[in-house]
């Protein structure tokens, strides 16, 4: 098989001889250079075609990576933002469990107080006022929010500890007033004053060592002050006689009774009943003989009697 070529000038025809073995390789590796040259171009071509296309999947896949760890930040967000919320509401809690007491605290305080009616009313918000601002910028909080609150706890904690230093103050001197005799046993009028006296009897000078309150037989006696019963029953001169220890120094003792009502170890509050006045004894008629002791000694009862009123 021969293969002519004709040119269109004027040239000689070139004949191809493709029995030449030479010639056919050559032919081949031409067309295999060709065919390898298109695959090439192709490969080229496609590698251009498809190269933004996996950029663009690239970067997607980028993106999504992005946003699944700032979703992982926006969570850990989240969970410190509850956490300080809820550390928060705790604090609120802890601060109105405080309010609360404090106004407790301060109710009683007013009643041992015996401060007037109305002067201090912790059921009600403090009266504030003032002129109107024309700034229209809104109310900022404090910089640091947490910094303020642990402020405002100390400052509870502060008033906490006053509240409870004069509470403290007011019920001990609460208790050293309940302690000391204070007022009449009974209500009538004083008889026999404390001091030198003519005898009932025998019209001699003598010592009267406490008062005589004049009442009817019968008349329910009141303890003076807090204390315990030492002694109930009959003394020479006394009659049936009860001594109360009020643990402080003071004795009273309460002479003359119809009745005893107590008994020794007994405790008694102020004015609780422990007798009945009436005239045993060494006595012209009914009434109670009241002592007042000091540290082993008797003091004149009207001092304390005065006092009360």
């Amino acid at each position: 098989m021969q293969i002519i070529l004709v040119s269109r000038t004027k040239k000689v025809p070139k004949t191809l001889d493709l029995a030449d073995r030479r010639l056919r390789y050559r032919l081949i590796g031409i067309a295999a250079a060709a065919v390898l040259g298109c695959a090439g171009l192709g490969a080229t071509v496609a590698m251009a075609l498809a190269s933004p296309r996996d950029r663009a999947l690239a970067e997607i896949e980028q993106l999504n990576k992005q946003v699944k760890q700032q979703d992982g930040q926006l969570g850990s967000m989240r969970k410190d933002a509850q956490r300080d919320i809820d550390a928060l509401a705790v604090k609120l809690g802890q601060l109105q469990a405080q309010s609360t007491r404090l106004n407790a605290l301060g109710e009683r305080l007013a009643q041992v107080g015996k401060l007037d009616d109305g002067e201090f009313n912790f059921g009600e918000q403090p009266a504030v006022g003032g002129v109107e601002s024309s700034s229209d910028e809104p109310y900022a909080l404090p910089q640091a929010l947490d910094t303020g609150i642990e402020q405002l706890s100390a400052q509870f904690d502060s008033q906490q500890a006053q509240l409870s230093a004069l509470q403290s103050l007011l019920l001990d001197a609460k208790i050293e007033s309940n302690l000391k005799p204070t007022g009449m046993p009974v209500q009538g009028y004083i008889s026999s004053y404390f001091g030198g006296r003519p005898d009932p009897f025998s019209g001699h000078s003598a010592t009267h060592t406490g008062i005589d309150i004049s009442v009817p037989t019968g008349t329910p006696v009141a303890a003076v002050a807090e204390g315990m019963v030492t002694y109930a029953g009959i003394r020479n001169g006394y009659g049936d006689v009860i001594e109360i220890d009020h643990g402080n120094g003071y004795m009273t003792r309460y002479a003359h009774n119809s009745a005893l009502i107590v008994k020794p170890g007994q405790r008694v509050r102020v004015g609780d009943v422990i007798a009945k006045a009436g005239s045993t004894g060494r006595s012209t008629g009914s009434h109670v003989h009241f002592e007042v002791w000091y540290n082993g000694r008797v003091v004149n009862p009207l001092a304390f009697v005065r006092n009360h009123r």
